[in-house]
């Protein structure tokens, strides 16, 4: 897979890249951006918002299956690098 980092605000703690090669792109996108803002959750964690743009090819339609897939593969993502920090807390500052 090869993602394109749009925005990187240390600032606003928002994160936004696009996807713009790779097989899950397919014959059916062209590209597809995410958006990623992390903000303070009232226990002391954070809360994480992401929000995906699908840019399709031709007359392809996406499902709500389509899309469904696509959170839990994030979620998947999420909870490895979770889990990663919880075990190295050193890992990051």
């Amino acid at each position: 897979m090869k993602h394109r980092i749009d925005e990187l605000n240390e600032e606003t703690y928002t994160y936004r890249y696009t996807l713009v090669e790779g097989d899950a792109l397919k014959d059916k996108f062209d590209k597809i951006s995410f958006e990623v803002k992390l903000e303070g959750s009232p226990d002391g964690g954070t809360i994480s918002k992401m929000t995906s743009k699908y840019y399709t090819k031709g007359d392809f339609v996406l499902t709500e299956e389509d899309i469904k897939a696509g959170k839990e593969k994030a979620l998947g993502m999420y909870k490895v690098v979770e889990a990663y920090l919880q075990e190295n807390p050193d890992a990051y500052v």
